[in-house]
């Protein structure tokens, strides 16, 4: 989303925001009436393209219909856990972080308390990490990651060294790291990375505002460290892999509903709070995924 302020995205699957054209996001909400043969009234669907508006007319072929039974009517799940979030975090890890159960990995998450990372954690402990640790910015997010959502250790980058602090609840190194802030903080944890390591790059939010190519490239002394010690970091899109999207929702769901996935949101109500709730949410202010309501009948916007 916020590269999508940028005159040049840096990437293909995303287009710019235009001027005085409304803006659009992730979206979720309710058919009024439809003329398209897949929808019928009372339908909800959801869309990659939703405008930030109340009532809007779409082409019926940019939607997708939505089971609430999946969700046990958290409709605003399917905006974050039970959907792209979810499906980022899931796909990520299983193709990008070569988890084997059994083999007492270390993983460590750094955006641990936002939308992919608070999922990440979990997934990692669900299919085998022996150990997780999150990085984020507040004591409340380090105590929500070890309390309710199954960390074994929790790393508030703000206070104290962030590498005396891997060291310690690291011993054995970095197996999979989790990366979605790049910067000095990434830059720490590949130095504490172990040989034929994996980085899962699923966002840089640290290097959003700056004119950088994606993936940012490293300094050259952590670049150093990365071939040395044969650290897997490509880019990952989660669009590529849309033939595992009906599984991945299925699994989350499953997990979501026998209890093994905690989901923590942050809702804010009110189409005029989209400003204040997308500042917040790019400074920390959210616990999980940051969800707007604009509509009492239903309608909700992702952040």
């Amino acid at each position: 989303m916020r590269c999508r302020m940028n005159e040049d995205t840096g990437s293909d699957y995303i287009s710019p925001w235009q001027l005085s054209q409304v803006v659009d996001g992730g979206g979720i909400g309710i058919i009024e009436e439809s003329k398209h043969t897949n929808f019928t009234k009372g339908d909800f669907v959801t869309s990659f393209c939703w405008p930030w508006q109340t009532k809007v007319i779409l082409d019926g072929n940019i939607l997708e219909k939505v089971d609430p039974q999946l969700v046990d009517g958290h409709l605003s799940y399917f905006l974050g856990a039970i959907g792209m979030p979810g499906l980022t975090s899931l796909i990520g890890i299983q193709e990008k972080g070569h988890i084997t159960a059994e083999s007492n990995q270390t993983m460590v998450v750094s955006g641990a308390a936002g939308a992919c990372g608070s999922l990440a954690g979990q997934i990692g402990h669900l299919m085998g990490c022996s150990r997780v640790v999150g990085i984020c910015g507040t004591p409340e997010k380090c105590l929500l990651l070890t309390s309710e959502l199954g960390f074994d250790a929790a790393i508030n980058y703000k206070e104290g060294s962030v590498a005396e602090q891997l060291r310690e609840l690291c011993p054995s190194g970095v197996d999979v790291y989790f990366d979605n802030v790049g910067g000095d903080i990434s830059d720490t944890v590949i130095s504490q990375m172990n040989q034929n390591s994996h980085i899962i790059l699923c966002g840089q939010i640290s290097q959003y505002n700056k004119d950088v190519p994606y993936p940012p490239p490293l300094p050259s002394a952590v670049e150093a460290i990365r071939k040395e010690r044969n650290i897997t970091r490509e880019r990952f899109l989660v669009l590529n892999f849309k033939d595992k999207f009906e599984p991945g929702i299925l699994q989350l769901s499953q997990w979501f509903k026998e209890g093994k996935l905690k989901i923590k949101e942050t809702m804010i109500n009110g189409l005029e709070n989209m400003g204040a709730a997308f500042q917040s949410m790019m400074t920390g202010g959210n616990i999980g995924k940051q969800i707007v309501c604009i509509s009492e009948e239903t309608s909700l916007l992702s952040l």
